[in-house]
């Protein structure tokens, strides 16, 4: 990624400096894109829910039928001794990642043996609270299950989201709100969505066609417990533009507010201000 500085490594059972290279040309990885990552953040010295980043990226492997060789409990430790690395005021992004190795049956299958394995630590500073995005439709969909590997946080599902942001980028929009196979809205193109409306939270309701969030359900326990409404519902279009405030829940920034959706204006409202001060409320006392 290297889309930050300040770069750890680690790979073959130890921590390197800068990033380091880690995939051979004849690495199923390389020419048939098994490759699976996942996400966590570490911010003034919390690692927010990074177990459950880290138990997901085995079941990504699992899911492109990848052998990952690294318990989370192992991986936990590892990404500790990283972590330990950078000042506590330091924010940093965490991607664990396996890549297949061996080939099995005609190449196009994996091979058995152990995935490749590594973890890449980079300063990445955190968004800004009120930094904010706007959102416009775009023509390409998400898959479906039977077509793709929508139960993964998989490498070979990005083009389709780099598709998706290429767009919207030509129409002057910083991110899309992209449908699923059946027109309703799924996510954006690289995040969860929710929209408020009457004091109440709505969100798609997981379909396969994309990754329920960790963040997301996090946002969601967090609303719950202080009383508000959530639904996972199915949602259209025209429900967000219906809506009074729309934001975005990933791991990179945690909560990003919508001003806009083609041309329907939102306020960054007071239910996502919460949702950010309840996640941080929450990570603190976690």
């Amino acid at each position: 990624m290297a889309t930050g500085i300040n770069l750890r490594t680690y790979f073959n059972g130890e921590w390197h400096e800068g990033d380091v290279p880690v995939m051979r040309a004849a690495d199923h990885g390389s020419w048939l894109g098994t490759t699976v990552f996942d996400g966590a953040r570490y911010v003034n010295g919390l690692a927010p829910d990074l177990d459950r980043h880290l138990a997901r990226v085995n079941r990504s492997a699992e899911a492109l039928m990848l052998n990952p060789g690294v318990t989370t409990e192992d991986m936990l430790d590892i990404v500790r001794e990283g972590l330990a690395m950078y000042p506590k005021d330091t924010a940093v992004y965490i991607r664990p990642m396996y890549w297949g190795v061996d080939g099995g049956y005609m190449g196009i299958v994996p091979g058995e043996g152990a995935a490749g394995f590594a973890v890449c630590l980079e300063e990445i500073p955190m968004a800004a609270p009120d930094a904010s995005t706007t959102l416009t439709t775009t023509r390409f969909r998400r898959p479906v299950l039977e077509d793709s590997v929508c139960n993964a946080k998989a490498g070979c599902l990005y083009p389709n989201n780099a598709r998706m942001l290429a767009e919207a980028r030509s129409k002057g929009y910083g991110n899309a709100l992209v449908a699923d196979a059946l027109g309703n809205v799924a996510e954006t193109a690289s995040a969860n969505v929710f929209m408020v409306r009457d004091g109440e939270v709505f969100t798609p309701v997981p379909n396969g066609t994309f990754l329920s969030g960790i963040t997301r359900a996090r946002h969601i326990a967090n609303l719950r417990a202080e009383g508000v409404t959530v639904h996972e519902a199915v949602l259209s279009f025209e429900d967000f533009r219906a809506a009074d405030e729309v934001f975005l829940s990933g791991n990179m920034s945690k909560v990003t507010p919508v001003t806009e959706f083609d041309g329907t204006m939102y306020q960054h409202g007071p239910v996502t201000r919460r949702v950010y001060e309840m996640y941080w409320d929450w990570a603190a006392s976690a």
